[in-house]
């Protein structure tokens, strides 16, 4: 494995380099053939079936929050029930991802991808027929089949984009993926509002549609590169995943907590904004409310594209946007501490936040894909995957008990966060000029 510093704390194999071990270059061509590909025909729609997954993914959890609280009122259930209509999709999905990514690994990642969607968009179907019938026990059921569902979409595409693609054109995927990923998030609140106008639970079988249309786009526009040699056998892939985190451990660690805090305080942040509206004299609700949260999240989607296009290979500027990226959102949550009362200031600086997080996703997307073999990159896209889920399950009840206790608190902790993995990041993770 080259080096890509004698001062680097970590080590990522430059293009082309020679290795010296089993993960070096001729181990990734001789597990996939070297039809990854840089441009050609097609791009755009291939782009866009990618995107795909990850919307799809985000609109499965995001566009039923506007309808939780007619939920509770037409089947008579708690908020804490209602609740578990989020949750326990978000830790299904977190729990199985692993076993996901190990799948994709062994067999391929649209034999993974494609029985995902089919389990995702089914138990919509059924979820949506428990909110028709009154049927909690239906609609929690289905939820956690959609979380199983959940768990092979989005994070193999990951994978999947990186055996595709190289070089600019894998980091201009993922940044679209991720970007993808923050548009759903805008649109979602928007859109679970608007089909609430037809009916409340329109949602639960809207989703299905978005799934069947993503479905459709990875069976006939994505081809994936083939395997040229048999998968590991089990003991010898774990032997493999371990021998990545003996190397790389250190900056992948920091790497994971960096994506995973980023998204704990996003939804989290959310979750307190969303709060603050609907308090006098803001009185912000409904269709409002959803088009302000949106202004946060657009600007982590324009900071995910333009992060993706430019970063390209380059480890210098990766680092740089990283942890410019980090920076950002420490001293804008830092700021909160003292201007959350302010609704017009607490929307600016929770912005400011989202933008950081936009230029640090895409770049860690960027390591993290081309740190490792082709052959246990599902497995590593996935535990990160897991991560992020966990991340984006605990930030609101996490906000929440701060803000019972202390508002000024919540920031006060998130910032201190956002600072620890500043300096993680800081010192553990240096990509060297140019990173595979």
């Amino acid at each position: 494995m080259a080096l890509v510093g004698t001062k680097s704390k970590i080590r990522i194999p430059l293009i082309g380099a020679q290795s010296s071990g089993p993960k070096g270059a001729a181990a990734q061509n001789s597990a996939y053939g070297t039809g990854t590909r840089q441009g050609g025909k097609g791009r755009v729609s291939e782009f866009a079936a990618l995107a795909s997954v990850p919307v799809v993914l985000v609109l499965g959890n995001s566009m039923l929050v506007p309808i939780l609280p007619d939920l509770e009122k037409e089947m008579g259930i708690s908020h804490f029930q209602s609740s578990l209509v989020i949750t326990l999709f978000s830790l299904a999905a977190a729990i199985v991802i692993p076993l996901a990514g190990y799948l994709s690994d062994r067999f391929s990642r649209k034999a993974v991808i494609i029985p995902s969607l089919i389990l995702y968009g089914g138990a919509g179907v059924l979820a949506g027929l428990g909110a028709v019938w009154g049927s909690y026990p239906l609609l929690i059921a289905s939820r956690a089949a959609q979380g199983l569902g959940a768990a092979g979409t989005a994070p193999i595409a990951m994978a999947l984009a990186g055996d595709m693609y190289k070089d600019k054109t894998e980091s201009q995927a993922l940044g679209l993926m991720e970007a993808a990923n923050g548009t759903g998030k805008v649109a979602s609140p928007i859109l679970g509002s608007l089909l609430a106008l037809l009916v409340w639970y329109a949602a639960f079988f809207a989703f299905p549609v978005f799934c069947l249309l993503s479905l459709i786009a990875m069976l006939f526009l994505i081809k994936e590169p083939k395997r040229k040699s048999a998968p590991k056998p089990a003991a010898e892939y774990i032997r493999s995943v371990r021998g990545v985190f003996r190397e790389h451990g250190k900056w992948m660690v920091a790497s994971f907590f960096a994506g995973s805090l980023a998204l704990f305080i996003l939804f989290g942040a959310l979750f307190f904004l969303s709060d603050i509206l609907e308090e006098p004299p803001q009185s912000v609700d409904g269709i409002r409310k959803g088009f302000v949260l949106a202004i946060p999240l657009l600007g982590m989607v324009a900071a995910s594209w333009i992060t993706g296009t430019v970063i390209r290979k380059n480890g210098i500027l990766i680092r740089r946007l990283t942890n410019i990226g980090l920076a950002m959102m420490t001293a804008a949550l830092a700021a909160a501490i003292w201007l959350h009362k302010n609704p017009y200031a607490l929307i600016g600086l929770l912005t400011a936040s989202s933008i950081g997080t936009g230029m640090l996703l895409p770049s860690l997307n960027t390591m993290i894909t081309g740190a490792v073999d082709k052959s246990e990159r599902g497995m590593i896209t996935s535990l990160y995957s897991s991560l992020r889920f966990f991340g984006v399950a605990v930030g609101p009840p996490f906000f929440g008990w701060l803000m019972e206790i202390s508002r000024p608190m919540v920031f006060v902790a998130v910032s201190a966060l956002a600072l620890i993995a500043l300096g993680l990041v800081f010192f553990l993770v240096k990509p060297g000029k140019e990173v595979k």
